[in-house]
C-alpha cells in the first residue's frame, strides 16, 4: 500500500507538471533596451589610417514571444519595430540609416517554477537594413547582415503567470561600406543590449 500511494503521489505529481507547461507554453515579454554598438570598422580605404566609423546607441522598445518546449528549455523571438542610427567618421555625423534586427534564440532555464530562473540563449539574428543615407547618398551598405547571437539572463517569478525580466544580449551585426559603389570599410556594429521588462505566460 505505501509503494503503491508513492507510485500515485509521484504520477500526480509528474501530471500536475506536465499539465501545468502544456497549459502555458507561452510567454511574450515587453522589455526597454538599451543598445550599445561595438563601434569597430577597418580602415577607411584600406589606408592604414585610424578613421573610425561609430554607430549612434539608444535606448528602444523590444517585445519577445516564446515557446517552452519543456520546463527547461524555450524558443524565444525577439522583435523591434524599425530603428534609425546615425553615423560617424571620426566623429563627424556622415549619415544615417534604418533596421530591423529579428533575433531568434534557443534557452536553457535553470530553475523553471521557481521564483529565481536563470538562463542562458544562443542563435541567430537576421538584420534588414534600409534606409540608408550615407555622404549625400554616394555612400552604401549591405542590405542585410546574418550573424550569431549570444544571451543571458534571468526571471523573476511574481506568480505563475508574471515576471520580472533581466537580460543581456550580444549580437553580431556587420556590413560593408560603399563609396560611389566601391568598398571602402567593413562596420561591426556587434551591440550589447542591456534589457529590463515584465512577462506574461499564458
Amino acid at each position: 500500500m505505501k509503494r503503491l500511494a508513492l507510485a500515485a503521489a509521484v504520477l500526480a505529481l509528474f501530471a500536475q507538471s506536465a499539465a501545468a507547461a502544456d497549459a502555458t507554453p507561452f510567454q511574450v515579454r515587453l522589455r526597454a533596451v538599451h543598445l550599445d554598438p561595438a563601434d569597430k570598422s577597418d580602415p577607411v580605404g584600406g589606408t592604414g589610417k585610424a578613421d573610425r566609423i561609430s554607430v549612434s546607441s539608444k535606448t528602444i522598445p523590444d517585445i519577445d514571444f516564446s515557446y517552452y518546449f519543456t520546463p527547461n528549455i524555450a524558443a524565444e523571438l525577439v522583435l523591434t519595430v524599425p530603428q534609425k542610427h546615425d553615423v560617424a567618421l571620426d566623429g563627424g555625423k556622415i549619415g544615417s540609416f534604418k533596421h530591423l534586427p529579428p533575433t531568434l534564440t534557443l534557452q536553457y532555464h535553470f530553475a523553471p517554477n521557481t521564483g529565481f530562473d536563470p538562463y542562458v540563449g544562443a542563435g541567430l539574428n537576421y538584420t534588414l537594413i534600409h534606409g540608408v543615407d550615407l555622404l549625400g547618398g554616394k555612400g552604401g551598405l549591405e542590405h542585410n547582415s546574418v550573424g550569431l547571437a549570444l544571451q543571458a539572463g534571468a526571471d523573476f517569478n511574481i506568480d505563475s503567470k508574471w515576471s520580472i525580466n533581466v537580460d543581456i544580449k550580444k549580437i553580431q551585426i556587420r556590413s560593408d561600406v560603399f563609396l560611389s559603389g566601391a568598398k571602402i570599410s567593413n562596420v561591426k556594429v556587434d551591440p550589447l543590449l542591456v534589457g529590463v521588462g515584465v512577462g506574461y505566460r499564458f
